[in-house]
């Protein structure tokens, strides 16, 4: 007689992940909690019986896009293709009595933090020595790794301590730990994520302890790239700067939401921040860090953001030629400081404003692209697709930043490093071809003069 797997008589389980990589890492907790119970577990939902979908509720859109996703799954549930639908998540832990009163048919709604209930409720028992453990969705040589879960900041447009709660560190063995099972995967790039990793320690330790996070990583020896992503700008731990300089892993790149420029907006927004601390503190990361590219974000249309506000800002992304930027036009948020304000900036004004940002930054990343002509850089293969390897530098994050398309596909492979040669700079991409010339790689993404 064959043998049986034992998951064969057991309900197949589909994971929907919505949102941003915190709610990545959420669900491959999830599905290593299934694995180790022997759980029957689905890529895709429509194999599946009962569908889990891991919500986001940051911002209007992707709180539509996590409805479609429940709906989608209510109307197979409907069809008789779905036993079961399971809600998870941050939309969940905003709105779950709004949610049980307009789509009843979910069978179990849980919150942003509910791991130990969700895990109960698909059948499977949970294991707390699993914790740390994880089924990476992402190509395996890159992973994710939350250092920290909530947030204590005021800021008032942002609706994620309403999900997420306040500010706790994961204890710095927990991350190390962590850190180690990824390596064991033969992860090649760590990507520290956290609603705030700026804020890592204070509450636990008492002070900030990044930095001393960041060199403890390192000391692993285990990953050729660390990179850093959500740093808040004020209370910016400046020690980190000397880490950039000490540990050669760690990507010369950081993710800085600034959100505006303005003061008036700024203190609206109660950021913390003011121009003057802004402009002081990027002058002194480019100081201390030769190369260093920086990311960040913007919001337009803020409820008090005047014309005059908006050329501030403006004026100011021209100044500083980011090496990487995204805009978001002003989402009101349910139970924020701002919803008070209300909704005065009209749609059409906001959207004006995002796309001459966004065309401005588009001129900016065309001549820094058009500058590495040339050059030699080091990329991280990622996938390939027909007859290009496509890639990254340390100067770019996954799905967020540009790539790197390297002609012959057929002398690459995806989660390896190589050095390739420039041969063209578009807007938001890069063609490049490989290179066993023994030429000095470039060492920023600065454009020369």
């Amino acid at each position: 007689m064959s043998s049986i797997r034992p998951e064969m008589n057991k309900p197949r389980i589909g994971v929907v992940t919505l949102g941003c990589s915190k709610n990545i890492v959420d669900s491959e907790h999830l599905l290593a909690q299934l694995r180790v119970n022997n759980a029957a577990v689905v890529d895709d939902i429509a194999e599946a019986d009962i569908a889990v979908i891991n919500t986001c509720g940051f911002i209007e859109a992707a709180k539509q896009e996590s409805l479609d996703a429940v709906v989608e799954a209510l109307e197979r549930k409907g069809a008789g293709t779905l036993k079961k639908v399971v809600v998870m998540g941050c939309l969940s832990e905003r709105y779950r009595d709004e949610l049980r009163k307009a789509l009843p048919e979910v069978d179990a709604y849980f919150g942003s933090n509910h791991l130990r209930e969700v895990v109960t409720e698909l059948g499977s028992d949970f294991r707390r020595e699993l914790l740390g453990e994880r089924v990476l969705t992402t190509p395996g040589h890159f992973a994710y790794l939350k250092i920290s879960e909530g947030c204590d900041r005021p800021c008032s447009f942002c609706a994620i301590p309403l999900m997420r709660g306040t500010h706790r560190t994961k204890p710095l063995e927990d991350v190390v730990r962590e850190a180690q099972i990824l390596a064991s995967k033969n992860v090649k790039e760590l990507i520290l994520i956290g609603q705030d990793t700026t804020y890592y320690g204070l509450d636990l330790y008492g002070e900030r302890r990044l930095g001393g996070l960041l060199r403890a990583l390192d000391g692993l020896d285990s990953f050729k790239w660390i990179r850093l992503m959500y740093a808040y700008p004020s209370g910016f731990p400046h020690d980190v700067l000397n880490v950039f300089r000490d540990v050669p892993a760690l990507c010369r790149y950081i993710d800085l939401p600034l959100q505006h420029v303005s003061d008036p907006v700024l203190r609206s927004m109660r950021r913390g921040m003011t121009e003057k601390r802004t402009r002081d503190l990027l002058e002194r990361m480019h100081r201390a860090v030769p190369g260093l590219a920086i990311r960040t974000t913007f919001i337009v249309g803020y409820p008090n953001e005047t014309d005059g506000d908006f050329q501030v800002l403006y004026d100011f992304v021209k100044e500083a030629k980011f090496h990487r930027m995204g805009v978001f036009a002003y989402s009101q948020e349910d139970g924020t400081a701002a919803e008070a304000l209300g909704d005065p900036v009209p749609e059409a004004v906001k959207q004006e404003r995002l796309s001459a940002l966004m065309e401005l930054q588009r001129g900016i990343s065309e001549e820094r692209n058009a500058g590495l002509a040339g050059s030699v850089v080091r990329v991280l293969i990622d996938r390939i697709e027909g007859e290009y390897a496509v890639g990254r530098t340390e100067w770019d994050a996954p799905e967020i930043d540009q790539e790197i398309y390297v002609k012959g596909a057929e002398s690459f492979s995806p989660g390896n490093f190589y050095d390739v040669r420039i041969v063209e700079g578009m807007e938001y991409d890069l063609y490049a071809e490989g290179t066993e010339d023994p030429v000095p790689r470039k060492e920023s993404y600065e454009v020369e003069s």
